[in-house]
């Protein structure tokens, strides 16, 4: 399998996410389904299949109003460049374990974050810069033994 880089949107548009994700979520009519277009494989056993929230509109938008994600799948969210990254749970109605990753390894993790259907919601993030961050069902990250310092890869599907 190749190793692909996955792009994402300059430091402004990440600045400004948490402010335009309820504007731009309120205008569509049904949650974001992303395709399954990379993974991550834990080992030859387990790989955790993720939608790709690679443009800014995907990004603002994540997860809100999706029901859990099941076992093994996620949403990637990669940056360009490395960058402060804030995450929120505004209207999103799961718990989630964030998993900041710069240089391929797991730096921190927002595990069991809570959903918050109304503003204000607290935002989550390490003070350090990083080149992604992961979302997966809460609990997850410890399900599958994820700590801080796990070797990341993410790989683009066939």
């Amino acid at each position: 399998m190749r190793r692909s880089r996955l792009h994402a949107p300059s430091l402004i548009a990440l600045t400004l996410l948490p402010l335009t994700a309820g504007l731009l979520s309120s205008a569509r009519a049904a949650p974001q389904q992303l395709p399954l277009t990379a993974r991550w494989c834990l080992d030859a056993q387990r790989c955790i299949a993720l939608e790709v929230a690679a443009t800014a509109e995907q990004q603002a938008i994540g997860l809100q109003l999706r029901p859990p994600l099941p076992p093994l799948r996620g949403m990637w969210f990669p940056y360009a460049m490395p960058t402060p990254a804030r995450f929120w749970m505004h209207r999103t109605p799961a718990p989630l374990d964030m998993l900041f990753i710069r240089d391929g390894v797991v730096t921190a993790i927002e595990a069991h974050t809570r959903p918050c259907m109304r503003l204000p919601c607290p935002s989550y993030g390490p003070p350090q810069p990083v080149d992604g961050v992961l979302e997966l069902a809460a609990g997850q990250a410890e399900a599958l033994g994820i700590r801080v310092g796990s070797p990341v890869r993410i790989e683009a599907l066939p």
